[in-house]
């Protein structure tokens, strides 16, 4: 008679997690984001790695192209809007590449909601991804950014994304707000 013995190793990870903004002058936006989560979560994301990506979409893929995608991500940045506040705070919900000269039907991809954020008051919208700056769009209740598909796109296991409103689709109101971040 044969006693096999087998070590139960329990196989679990930490969970990488980062924060992705486009440029280094969105930095202020993460600690106003952190000042609106409940503690446990404020610290999760207090200790997760800042990545400044670039704008637009090749940027995003070299840059965290070799991120593994098991990571949870989470995407603070300006957005342009036609008809939300400049200042408002947006939860995207749904995001897709916007192609506003096309017809064809762009796939429509998911981020996760951010949970435990505390009462302040933020607006969920769709995120149309862009590749040049929205100066105009018949789109309302909506946000427009430059990266968020992109970052979708590469399929991360959880993706978070919260957008401040920059500006009401005007490139000068963009950049008085942003103090010129491009």
């Amino acid at each position: 008679m044969s006693i096999f013995i087998r070590t139960f190793v329990p196989k679990f990870q930490i969970m990488e997690r980062y924060i992705i903004q486009a440029e280094e002058g969105e930095r202020e936006l993460v600690e106003k984001v952190l000042t609106i989560m409940d503690e446990p979560l404020r610290e999760l994301w207090r200790a997760a790695k800042v990545i400044y990506t670039g704008v637009g979409g090749i940027n995003i893929i070299r840059t965290l192209q070799s991120l593994p995608r098991e990571a949870e991500i989470l995407n603070i940045g300006y957005a342009g809007s036609a008809n939300f506040d400049i200042g408002t705070w947006v939860e995207v919900t749904e995001v897709r590449l916007n192609h506003p000269n096309v017809t064809y039907p762009e796939p429509k991809l998911r981020p996760t909601p951010i949970l435990s954020l505390k009462g302040r008051e933020i607006k969920s919208a769709i995120c149309y991804t862009n590749c040049d700056f929205v100066l105009q769009s018949d789109y309302k209740d909506c946000v427009f950014d430059m990266e968020l598909a992109f970052v979708a796109a590469l399929g991360f296991a959880k993706l978070h994304s919260l957008k401040y409103v920059s500006d009401n689709l005007s490139l000068h109101a963009y950049h008085d707000l942003t103090h010129g971040v491009e």
